[in-house]
């Protein structure tokens, strides 16, 4: 591959169909990537109108060349919520994509510095695709099956590159498997017999009518539960009805639970069928016929992997024995249905970060196994 290497920003909707595009030419021998579909892929980029983090947030994209051939691609991104809740000095990178070639992610790593740099950052931490509550980290564990339904998956190669830039671990975040064909241990059940017994707590599933409604309260009840965890931001009303509209069609009630306390919702639980497997053989795109394939599969969607990808209890009963009951209520009733309802073999919690001994205990009282690590990585501007 000859020319110069040059690097350039992102400015036009060609740029953009590029910047989309190279991923699909990078992971075409690797047998475990999945390819997203594009649609969604320029939504996360498009600004506003697709995806209201701008509505908060600012990114700079650039692709990088040789010749004319797309060699490379990365953001960076400033975000006031971060700003406000973590960091004034605190910037992202993240889309990062490229060739094994170390001039490349060079190039790619200092451009985005700079730009960080002159806003008048001082430290930058990545990657960040583009929020953390899209697809955070950067995988360095678990290269050798495909990622579930919102999780990413990367070459081999990126580590090496970014720590050879100077970039050290700040967390590591982990998804762990586990069986979910037969009920879980015994201590689980002995668990879930008491709350029933108990009366106090109710679990129900979401009521898909009035999702919208049910939607906020989630994300209600998630800010509150996430709001001491490392690197969170808030989720602004604009981006709750946002994830409310994109959730709707691949919601399935029985998979998605609510705990109450004498009545008051305090807790949730939110599993997904890996949807991966119904879409990696679409190319990326639903056109011209893909999208009746998709909504075929997903009316009564059998899978492999369940993923969950978000719980949380309200800060008022965390660490509390109601706590724990809300969690592996919800934990049993959902492996139920989703091994009953869709076939499901196993499931996937994640991400869950390193020191987050709660959730890390759960884990353990299950029997779930670590499978990949996906990792934040940091340096000083």
């Amino acid at each position: 591959m000859g020319g110069t290497l040059r690097i350039v920003p992102v400015e036009t909707s060609a740029d953009r169909a590029r910047f989309v595009d190279l991923p699909y030419r990078l992971y075409a021998s690797d047998p475990h990537w999945v390819p997203p579909l594009k649609s969604e892929a320029r939504e996360l980029i498009d600004g506003i109108k697709t995806n209201p983090w701008f509505g908060h947030g600012r990114a700079q994209l650039w692709l990088a060349l040789r010749g004319d051939v797309v060699v490379g691609r990365i953001s960076a991104q400033l975000d006031t919520l971060v700003h406000q809740h973590q960091d004034t000095g605190l910037g992202h990178f993240g889309l990062f994509e490229c060739i094994d070639d170390p001039a490349v992610g060079a190039l790619l790593l200092d451009t985005a510095e700079n730009w960080l740099r002159a806003a008048g950052m001082a430290r930058v931490q990545g990657p960040f695709s583009i929020s953390i509550w899209d697809e955070p980290g950067l995988l360095v564990d678990g290269f050798d099956r495909p990622p579930t339904v919102m999780m990413g998956h990367h070459l081999p190669h990126y580590a090496a590159m970014i720590e050879a830039h100077g970039y050290r671990k700040v967390k590591d975040m982990h998804t762990y498997e586990v069986s979910i064909e037969h009920p879980f241990p015994d201590t689980v059940q002995r668990i879930v017999a008491a709350g029933e017994r108990a009366g106090r707590i109710k679990i129900r599933q979401v009521d898909k009518a009035n999702f919208a409604a049910e939607a906020a309260l989630i994300l209600d009840i998630l800010n509150d539960a996430w709001a001491k965890n490392w690197g969170f931001v808030p989720l602004t009303e604009l981006e709750v009805e946002h994830v409310g509209k994109k959730l709707k069609p691949i919601v399935y009630p029985d998979l998605i639970r609510i705990a109450e306390v004498d009545g008051v919702p305090q807790a949730f639980m939110i599993a997904l069928p890996d949807l991966n497997e119904l879409t990696r053989d679409l190319g990326g795109t639903l056109l011209p016929f893909n999208w009746a394939r998709l909504l075929w599969r997903l009316r009564k969607p059998r899978v492999s992997r369940i993923r969950v990808p978000l719980m949380g209890v309200r800060t008022a009963l965390q660490g509390t024995r109601t706590a724990s009951i809300m969690a592996f209520l919800m934990i049993e009733y959902i492996r139920d249905a989703a091994h009953a309802n869709y076939g499901a073999k196993s499931g996937e919690i994640g991400w869950i970060l390193e020191d987050n001994g709660p959730m890390r205990s759960i884990a353990d009282v299950i029997e779930a196994q670590v499978t990949r690590t996906y990792r934040i990585y940091e340096r000083a501007l």
